[in-house]
């Protein structure tokens, strides 16, 4: 038995409100018996729940509930576990967590529509305050969530936080060639040129690279230069929504122009000839042996390479420019984060405790709750300091980045819970967090929609059509940056390519699930 990763897409319509007081600051335990579930939580084919966790033993101190985990707890293939034990139809009391690069929810609708899983609407609605209220606030994050009968099947984990990837330029190569940070896509351009052209690393050699990425579709995102969408989500490939319409970016008509673009650009050595097989190296090597000029990335990882490389690159300084302005004068970036994760976790159909079950998942979005799920166990991880928790110098300066010794606790986990933004601040440096601040001031991040919940007649039509189309839309587009064919002459028969493989009936599938789901 298998299962499809749901495909997001778009903008989202409606703003959330995940801050504010939520709750009073220490929750009264749930339970006056000891009382023990089972749980099948399983996460980047590598962590399991532990009872071991230091996470999951507070839990238990703090509601009387014991979670027992059923996966293994470390290694092996998420989806696959998830897949044998429904396959198995011996369902644990709770089953959460998400597959490598993405999460459970088409999984959870689809099992919970079939009886496998329990409708949690009125249990949120009368044992969980502090989720309804979320709810209640943010309708567009409850349309998210929901299936298409309706129901609500799981708890979603809900990052904080708008700014994600953000635009680097080496400002030590532009003060030595006497530029600006670029501000539009001509001028962005000719910094690239100088790049190439001027010898900013001073070694006497054509080898800087202006341009490069760790993920090919950053390449492809610079089609946002000239107004296309290159996904509509925070994931790549996505489809978006046009004035309510569904439309996939490689479709439309922006995007013949976009890549053309993005084709003369590699062709004239502005982007990383290496941009297709480079890949996760390419901050590395191009950073680390003075090469690169501009990148696109995550905002905090990237700066690190400031501190990283001060002692090997002499006024080595890499620092956040704004997007530059696109063809017609929009300033904007289009990777954010995503208000609502399909990850999270559900209430399995044989539980017998659905009451206690359903105010354990409201449990972390208490106070309380929220920042064991943040910043793990006072005292051991972090201590509160004027009031707000704050990591202990052992985590902060720890082996290992601070998310990944969460993890190793029970911490950051993909629950249903609301991060807290505050968690990730605490280890960000200054430069990235200058750069979050333009970012922010600036509302260059559109918003990042929520997806499609498809019914079985939906979910036919797209799983029929939809593997093949963007297979051919990926040779395509790889074809035509590198030069191996070109766009303008392909174009017509492509839109032709695109009929026959289905596209039509696609966004019809979508369309209709996207106006039950959203409405107005």
């Amino acid at each position: 038995m298998t299962t499809k990763t749901l495909l997001l897409g778009a903008v989202a319509s409606a703003a959330l409100t995940l801050g504010g007081a939520i709750a009073p600051a220490t929750a009264e335990p749930i339970v006056s018996e000891p009382l023990e579930l089972d749980i099948f939580f399983h996460f980047r084919d590598k962590y399991g729940w532990d009872e071991e966790w230091a996470v999951a033993k507070e839990l238990t101190n703090k509601t009387g509930i014991t979670l027992k985990g059923t996966a293994p707890v470390s290694a092996g293939n998420t989806r696959e576990l998830f897949n044998l034990m429904i396959a198995s139809g011996d369902l644990p009391d709770i089953v959460g967590g998400e597959f490598r690069g993405s999460g459970m929810k088409e999984a959870f609708d689809q099992y919970g529509m079939e009886g496998a899983f329990q409708p949690l609407n009125d249990l949120i609605a009368e044992h969980a305050p502090e989720i309804q209220k979320m709810l209640d606030e943010n309708p567009v994050v409850k349309a998210a969530i929901s299936a298409p009968d309706g129901n609500i099947y799981y708890v979603p984990y809900m990052p904080d936080g708008d700014v994600a990837r953000v635009w680097y330029i080496r400002q030590d190569w532009l003060d030595k060639l006497g530029l600006e940070q670029p501000k539009t896509v001509d001028e962005l351009y000719d910094v690239l040129v100088a790049f190439r052209d001027q010898d900013p690393n001073g070694n006497g050699e054509a080898d800087e690279v202006p341009y490069f990425v760790r993920h090919t579709e950053e390449a492809l995102r610079l089609v946002t230069l000239w107004g296309a969408r290159s996904t509509g989500s925070d994931t790549y490939h996505q489809f978006y929504i046009d004035e309510g319409t569904v439309a996939h970016p490689y479709a439309h008509e922006n995007f013949r122009t976009g890549i053309a673009n993005v084709a003369k650009w590699y062709d004239e050595g502005l982007i990383d000839k290496e941009v297709f097989t480079r890949k996760s190296r390419a901050r590395d090597e191009l950073l680390g042996g003075n090469t690169g000029g501009v990148t696109h990335d995550w905002v905090a990882s990237t700066a690190g390479y400031n501190s990283k490389l001060q002692d090997q690159i002499e006024g080595f300084s890499f620092l956040p420019m704004a997007p530059p302005a696109d063809i017609n004068g929009k300033v904007w970036e289009e990777h954010g984060r995503i208000a609502v994760k399909p990850s999270g976790w559900a209430i399995g159909f044989s539980n017998e405790h659905p009451e206690e079950t359903i105010k354990l998942f409201n449990y972390y979005f208490t106070e309380e709750g929220r920042r064991m799920a943040n910043f793990g166990v006072e005292g051991l991880t972090y201590d509160m300091v004027d009031g707000k928790p704050m990591f202990k110098d052992s985590v902060l300066n720890g082996d290992g980045a601070v998310v990944g010794q969460m993890w190793e606790i029970g911490a950051q986990i993909p629950v249903g819970f609301q991060q807290d933004y505050e968690y990730e601040r605490q280890w960000t440096n200054e430069i990235a967090l200058k750069g979050i601040e333009m970012y922010s001031q600036g509302d260059y991040v559109v918003d990042q929609f929520l997806g499609f919940a498809m019914n079985a007649e939906e979910k036919e039509v797209y799983d029929k059509y939809w593997p093949n189309l963007l297979s051919f839309m990926q040779e395509s587009y790889e074809k035509w940056i590198l030069g191996a064919s070109d766009v303008e002459a392909d174009w017509e028969g492509y839109q032709a390519q695109l009929e026959r493989l289905g596209y039509a009936e696609v966004l019809a599938a979508l369309q209709s699930s996207y106006d039950r789901q959203y409405g107005n």
